[in-house]
């Protein structure tokens, strides 16, 4: 059955003001270094017409990576379309940055020493770097920390840290926040010390937070950085809410302790299940939930759930998504195809209601959730959706006072323009078209599928959008609306300018 919505901006409610750098994203270090990442799926299971055959034991998900050479962060198209996303935070962190050895002055000649697992050279670094200025973008970092650092009874020394903030800082890119450790509630996974407990953890985060403050007060504390410590994926049958099975999943709480050093920004990594590389570990959603009210709903119950931690720890303060994604383990088959777009679109509308802070996309150009194709840097349909995003929607954030129901998910900004009025973002993931009340006349921007849902390129007003010659952006002008009746079409996303 059709929903029918009508638009009243007499009734809208301002919430808050949202960062600028709402929209950032994830250059993984296993990219800057060269290293082992998610295999790409083949384009049948892309296409959703070969099914990806399932591992029995997700302690088997090793035989699922594969060795991708360093990422050419110097690359043309990618730092243009970086670019156009414009300002952003760039966080290098992963599971690989807490066994990364800051080779900087080349006496390790290639060679990683013992208990670390890769090598970062000075070259690498300052090509980041380069990076991130070219992109007018923030550096967030975690640092190592792994039996090459120090044994779980030491306390962590900050040696191989200061290297790398001092080498930035001279640079002129100095590392504008930090987390100490990437997913320190994985102990297990995580590459930390061999024995490596809670209360080692709370120790280490303290002297991490206090060496900040002292060598580079400038600098933003961020934390705690933990993945999975709550009801992340709701309980539907075929999606279970367990992550890393077999393991104990540490708490906050416990990570924290005492709590000395105290953060300037709270995060966590939220990711809407478990892809189909990791669905032993339990968490995986069929592709048949993946327009569900329940499956959107992911995204905010997270940040609601952690919205009190946040308020415990770093009352106040700003609440980060250092890690956000479709699926851990790559992201899901269809994560780079048309139907990741509701859930993207629909994560920063409700975020937004919910708190002000930034999420950070996982990942920018790497894997099958990256907005970006690896290696070639092709811009997929979620790249356009956030690009949208960003050109529309202004920094005020209100309550639209309509109820989030399948069909009508309904949120609304003041213009990015500057100019009086409001963007209205309505999300339609049912089957049915939506029918909306437009008080008066507008510029709407409509997303769909190209021919199917599960698409690899997307539409916007039926045009469909990819890079021209030159690399030149495709035509992303709206088109005008009419007051009155709009139908807007099954699983479509829609903008309006009014």
């Amino acid at each position: 059955m059709a929903e029918f919505v009508r638009l009243d901006p007499q009734k809208l409610t301002a919430l808050r003001q949202i960062d600028e750098r709402l929209v950032s994203y994830n250059v993984e270090m296993t990219e800057v270094t060269g290293g082992t990442f998610w295999k790409a799926y083949t384009d049948a299971q892309v296409d959703g017409t070969e099914e990806f055959p399932p591992i029995t034991n997700w302690q088997d998900m090793g035989n699922l990576q594969q060795w991708y050479d360093p990422i050419d962060t110097k690359n043309p198209r990618l730092i243009a379309l970086a670019r156009q996303l414009g300002t952003a935070w760039v966080r290098v962190s992963g599971t690989w940055a807490n066994k990364t050895y800051y080779d900087f002055d080349g006496h390790c000649n290639g060679k990683v020493p013992e208990g670390f697992q890769n090598l970062l050279t000075k070259d690498q670094w300052l090509s980041l770097l380069d990076f991130v200025k070219a992109v007018d973008g923030k550096l967030l970092v975690s640092i190592a920390n792994c039996p090459g650092i120090h044994s779980a009874d030491e306390p962590m020394p900050f040696d191989q840290a200061d290297l790398l903030f001092r080498t930035s800082k001279e640079y002129g890119v100095p590392i504008s926040a930090a987390e100490f450790t990437n997913e320190p509630n994985l102990i297990a996974l995580s590459g930390l010390p061999k024995g490596y407990t809670a209360a080692d953890h709370a120790r280490d985060h303290d002297l991490f937070g206090a060496w900040l403050k002292e060598n580079y007060p400038e600098c933003l504390f961020v934390g705690p950085c933990t993945v999975g410590d709550i009801d992340m994926f709701g309980t539907m049958e075929g999606a279970g809410g367990g992550m890393a099975a077999g393991y104990d999943i540490v708490t906050t709480e416990a990570l924290l302790g005492d709590y000395k050093s105290k953060m300037d920004v709270f995060s966590y990594h939220y990711y809407n299940g478990v892809s189909e590389r990791g669905q032993a570990m339990g968490g995986h959603w069929p592709y048949e939930a993946a327009l569900t009210d329940k499956y959107l709903s992911v995204a905010a119950s997270c940040a609601q759930q952690y919205t009190a931690r946040r308020d415990k720890y770093v009352p106040g303060g700003q609440m980060w998504v250092t890690e956000s994604g479709d699926a851990g383990c790559g992201g899901n088959t269809w994560a780079s195809t048309y139907v990741d777009v509701p859930r993207t679109l629909n994560e920063l509308g409700q975020f937004c209601t919910i708190t002000d802070g930034v999420i950070f996309h996982n990942t920018l150009a790497s894997s099958d959730y990256g907005y970006l194709k690896h290696g070639t840097f092709e811009p997929r349909p979620n790249y356009f959706a956030v690009l949208l995003w960003n050109r529309l929607m202004g920094k005020t954030c209100y309550d639209a006072h309509e109820p989030i129901r399948e069909g009508a998910h309904i949120y609304c900004h003041s213009r990015k323009d500057g100019k009086d009025g409001y963007v209205y973002l309505i999300i339609n993931n049912s089957r049915d078209t939506t029918l909306v009340d437009l008080p008066t006349e507008g510029t709407r921007y409509t997303l769909t599928g190209n021919g199917k849902i599960r698409s690899r390129t997307m539409l916007l007003n039926g045009r469909e959008l990819k890079l021209g010659a030159n690399d030149q952006l495709p035509d992303l002008s709206g088109a005008y609306q009419e007051a009155g009746t709009l139908k807007l079409p099954p699983y479509s996303c829609t903008f309006l300018v009014i």
